[in-house]
């Protein structure tokens, strides 16, 4: 049985660095990212589809932009960063084709429910209800703390938002979704 390779990410920095070890070491990197990073893009835009593409457009764009990567933070913030703001420009576009106002998130919940890739009960489909009601930033806070139990300093990191703020959306976001519940009860 061969020993699975540990990830290190000092060492696969320093290997992406390396023209000859670049390639390989970008491929540890997809192997370690792809998981997390499909689930915060499919939290954003719900659909199965539209999140692989987004998830390839952020590798693909973190590849051709590793050279400009210098290790100021952690390798997954950057790759965070790519992901939501990769999410937040076709949420945008969607909008935009769908004439959609700003404020209406519902096209995303009938992309949701028309998913043949959701398997949610009845529980998770009003929880994603009430999440797409939230305002974009505090939709994003609530999914990196709640579903990816981000501590709020690598969250600031990624937002560039304060560790305050980002308290005060998350407590914000609790409370509209508890007032969702209890009036759609």
């Amino acid at each position: 049985m061969a020993s699975q390779k540990q990830y290190n990410e000092d060492e696969i920095i320093e290997q992406l660095h390396n023209p000859s070890k670049c390639r390989d070491a970008f491929t540890q990197v997809i192997a370690h990212y792809s998981e997390p990073l499909y689930w915060q893009i499919r939290r954003m835009v719900i659909d199965h589809d539209d999140t692989n593409d987004l998830l390839q457009n952020t590798f693909l764009k973190a590849w051709t932009n590793i050279d400009n990567f210098r290790g100021d933070a952690k390798l997954s913030t950057w790759l965070y960063k790519i992901a939501i703001n990769e999410s937040i420009t076709f949420i945008n576009k969607e909008k935009a084709k769908n004439n959609v106002s700003l404020n209406d998130e519902s096209f995303l919940i009938d992309n949701l429910q028309a998913d043949d890739w959701f398997d949610g009960d009845d529980i998770k489909l009003r929880l994603q209800k009430a999440i797409n009601q939230l305002p974009e930033k505090q939709r994003l806070v609530f999914n990196m703390r709640y579903f990816d139990e981000m501590k709020y300093e690598e969250m600031s990191d990624i937002l560039g938002t304060s560790v305050g703020a980002l308290k005060a959306s998350y407590h914000h976001a609790l409370k509209k979704i508890e007032q969702f519940f209890s009036s759609n009860d």
